[in-house]
């Protein structure tokens, strides 16, 4: 019983100096690393900043498009998909984002769905950040002719 009400009273000592140190600024003591208030949403131009250089075509017909931006800390699980919070029918068109291919919205059985298909809610599986960086192994793959740049 003495425990509880030594830890009881020492919360209540401290804590209107945590609420001091909390409340020093509008964010509630908390700075941003984007340097902006917390509460506000950065605007597309701003992820555009993380680009790798402008999007890289494709070398084969039905390649998926390379994410121009980094990916790092995005949450693509089965809770989650951070990259539908910019890239989904309803909000890219906010963002100044890439549509998601009408193609993701239907069902293996081709049956359209109004959300992204199961088989299609893992976008990491097949799009990967764009990196011009020199092969780990050097290779003759040319691009069909049609997709070559000249």
């Amino acid at each position: 019983m003495n425990k509880i009400i030594n830890v009881l009273l020492a919360l209540a000592i401290s804590l209107p100096a945590f609420a001091e140190m909390v409340n020093t600024n509008e964010t509630g003591g908390l700075d941003s690393l984007r340097k902006e208030e917390v509460s506000t949403e950065p605007q597309a131009e701003y992820m555009k900043q993380d680009q790798e250089g402008p999007a890289m075509g494709r070398d084969f017909v039905d390649m998926p498009p390379l994410i121009p931006h980094s990916v790092d800390r995005y949450q693509v699980d089965k809770n989650a998909n951070s990259c539908l919070r910019c890239h989904s029918m309803k909000n890219a068109d906010k963002w100044g984002a890439t549509k998601i291919a009408v193609s993701h919205y239907k069902n293996r059985d081709g049956q359209q769905l109004a959300d992204v298909a199961p088989n299609r809610y893992f976008c990491l599986i097949c799009h990967v950040p764009q990196k011009d960086a020199k092969p780990l192994k050097e290779n003759t793959f040319e691009p069909v002719e049609s997709l070559k740049k000249h």
